[in-house]
């Protein structure tokens, strides 16, 4: 990293809305950064059965809030006390827009399609930008948003009204969640860095080892940022509860 690129990290803040797996191979990523702050969001605890892909965690930690042990990991990694904003709780339809207003980018690796739905539509009101990352079974799925078109409802839309697969029923593979969270922690130091590194959902599917990137074009019907956009607060009632990995 070059002295202006490095220099353009200090002072920035990153608030990472789920220390899961994606969130925690991002943040495995990011620790040696120069970035000012890590602000995380969870309100879980570690469990023994995700610590396969949680890689921030270890047995010793099992039945921790996974903020207390992400923060004890992070600081082993040489990240400074000082550096790390602890949030529990969840980023909710009340307190979005001031969370995600407060810093420089998001990371959202949730484990809900309503609240990446919910990410989306606060951080684009906001002027924030956003990288979305998504995994379950050999497959991944990441995409960073800025301030103007495309937007995430240009790719998908709406919160589904099905669930579809999740880690439970599905299964996720580790490395498949470890390098969607490394190529997560690129596009945000890249956009950190002043690149406009928007306007493409990358692939990456894990049995042959493909990473497809694939344009998204701005949807002039879209609710979020088309011409007739409908989407300009946060309501409620606009974020079912579906399932999706994290």
């Amino acid at each position: 990293m070059n002295a202006v690129t490095d220099q353009n990290l200090h002072g920035r803040r990153v608030l990472i809305v789920g220390t899961g797996g994606l969130g925690c191979a991002t943040l495995t990523a990011l620790a040696s950064s120069t970035i000012g702050s890590f602000v995380l969001v969870d309100d879980d605890v570690v469990d023994e059965t995700n610590l396969h892909r949680q890689t921030l965690y270890s047995d010793a930690d099992i039945g921790r809030p996974k903020l207390d042990a992400a923060r004890d990991s992070l600081m082993r990694l040489g990240v400074q006390a000082s550096r790390i904003e602890l949030q529990p709780g969840r980023v909710l339809p009340d307190n979005a827009r001031s969370w995600v207003g407060g810093v420089d980018l998001v990371l959202e690796g949730s484990d809900n399609y309503a609240t990446k739905f919910l990410v989306a539509d606060a951080c684009y009101l906001e002027q924030r930008p956003v990288v979305h990352g998504a995994a379950v079974g050999w497959n991944a799925t990441v995409m960073s948003v800025g301030a103007s078109p495309p937007c995430y409802r240009c790719l998908f839309e709406d919160v589904p009204e099905s669930p579809g697969g999740s880690c439970d029923s599905v299964g996720v593979m580790g490395p498949v969640v470890g390098f969607a969270g490394a190529l997560m922690a690129d596009l945000a130091l890249r956009i950190l860095s002043g690149e406009p590194a928007f306007g493409v959902v990358y692939t990456f599917q894990g049995r042959n080892a493909r990473l497809r990137p694939v344009p998204v074009r701005a949807r002039t019907s879209c609710a979020l940022c088309g011409a007739n956009a409908q989407i300009h607060s946060i309501n409620e009632d606009m974020y079912a509860v579906g399932l999706s990995c994290g």
